[in-house]
């Protein structure tokens, strides 16, 4: 049988969850040909930890103005995408261009121009964009939409929604390439495309118009010193004002977090570990989010990155009763620890209160693995042998856009101060 073949492009923290899986679980019909990236530490790092820890190999490698190059001479079949948001565009389009469809980490690009860029490409080649919305996958967040499919609530009419990061995976974002919305849109896009692809997954609706307010409170150097902080330093690893600090990531403590990026700096000059509380901030780290969706339903959603607990809780109102979901997830920094630990869930409730009835618990099955036991049902679904799914969690082009269309109209929202239609940003 002939394998599928794959090249990847971007190899950092997150790109271990596709490479892994193609290397081992998925080996017998796939095959991974080539690696793209602009750095070329990291494209050793990820070459050399298949050989060691796969025995898998070898991976050809190309830096990032080779990537026409690697289409050529690879000819893959798929593109797999996980490099910085504000390129995914780039790559997913041409590779397109040059006949290859695509898998890409979300968010699947970070605004609308970008946004309509993908879905011009998409109607002028023909090509199929996967969109990796793994969430969709716990068994938790596929028995809500389940529920809703099966009215148990009657027509869904609101949505509560507050996601809480806490001062762990939460600040990781601040001391990163997302702290710039430049490059990631800021958490309404990078991060909340989770959770308004969550509710359009619900509630089987499209979202149509979006307000929005956010700021940065607690993050960033002016609210540093505003509670009374008087040291600062502008990285962790090396710094002496970082010791004793809890914000402060040292790359030297962690193996894979020292390979990637402290050794790959002179390439690219990309810091991994900046201060949480430094300048150069220009996301917000508190958000509010108003949402009416064409089914009329309306969601309000709370997202805030400074919290001591990690998790969401959720309220489903409808015409025949109300669901209610509490979800405590692991902590977790991105590339520095086991991938199944990513989002795994510690505590976990769902309870259905019917309008006229007595309210009861719903049992849910457990599954290992990382985003609540979502991981390795999404990689089965896209690198294995897909059964046929009732629920419709493979989330096409359609639902990347309408995912980061919530946020990137917040974004327009938070700016003007004005509400945002989501049909004047882009054009299907």
């Amino acid at each position: 049988m002939k394998k599928h073949r794959y090249v990847q492009v971007g190899t950092g923290g997150r790109a271990r969850f596709f490479y892994e899986a193609l290397a081992s679980k998925y080996n017998d019909t796939s095959e991974l040909v080539a690696f793209c990236d602009i750095n070329p530490a990291r494209l050793e790092y990820a070459v050399n930890l298949l050989k060691e820890k796969h025995n898998y190999g070898p991976v050809r490698t190309y830096l990032a103005h080779e990537f026409d190059q690697m289409i050529e001479n690879e000819k893959p079949d798929t593109v797999i995408v996980t490099s910085i948001d504000r390129t995914h565009h780039k790559y997913i389009c041409r590779a397109m261009e040059l006949g290859c469809d695509v898998i890409t980490e979300k968010p699947m690009t970070i605004d609308a121009e970008k946004c309509q860029q993908i879905l011009d490409t998409i109607k002028q080649t023909g090509r199929k964009l996967r969109v990796t919305f793994n969430y969709r996958y716990s068994p938790y967040n596929t028995k809500i939409r389940e529920l809703i499919m099966n009215d148990t609530i009657g027509q869904v009419t609101s949505v509560h929604f507050e996601w809480l990061l806490n001062t762990s995976h939460g600040a990781d974002y601040f001391r990163r390439w997302h702290r710039d919305k430049r490059n990631s849109g800021g958490l309404l896009v990078h991060k909340a495309t989770h959770h308004f692809d969550l509710v359009n997954f619900w509630i089987g609706s499209q979202p149509e118009v979006v307000f929005a307010m956010g700021d940065l409170l607690f993050y960033g150097r002016e609210n540093a010193e505003n509670r009374g902080i008087t040291k600062f330093y502008y990285r962790g690893t090396g710094s002496d004002n970082a010791k004793g600090d809890p914000f402060a990531l040292d790359l030297n403590r962690n193996d894979s977090l020292r390979k990637l990026y402290l050794e790959a700096e002179e390439y690219d000059g990309y810091l991994r570990d900046q201060s949480v509380f430094g300048d150069g901030i220009n996301i917000e780290d508190t958000m509010g989010v108003l949402v009416r969706y064409k089914n009329k339903a309306i969601l309000t959603y709370s997202l805030n990155a400074y919290l001591p607990w990690e998790g969401y809780r959720v309220a489903i109102n409808g015409t025949k009763g109300r669901i209610q979901v509490d979800i405590g997830e692991k902590t977790y920094i991105n590339a520095g620890g086991e991938q199944s630990q990513e989002g795994a869930v510690v505590t976990k409730r769902i309870v259905v209160y019917p309008m006229f009835g007595e309210r009861y618990e719903v049992p849910v099955e457990e599954a290992p693995g990382g985003h609540g036991g979502g991981d390795p049902r999404l990689l089965e679904d896209i690198f294995g042998n897909p059964q046929p799914d009732p629920f419709n969690r493979a989330a096409s082009h359609v639902d990347g856009a309408m995912s980061i269309l919530v946020g990137v109209a917040g974004n327009k929202s938070i700016a003007t101060g004005m509400p945002v239609k989501i049909a004047d940003l882009v054009k299907f």
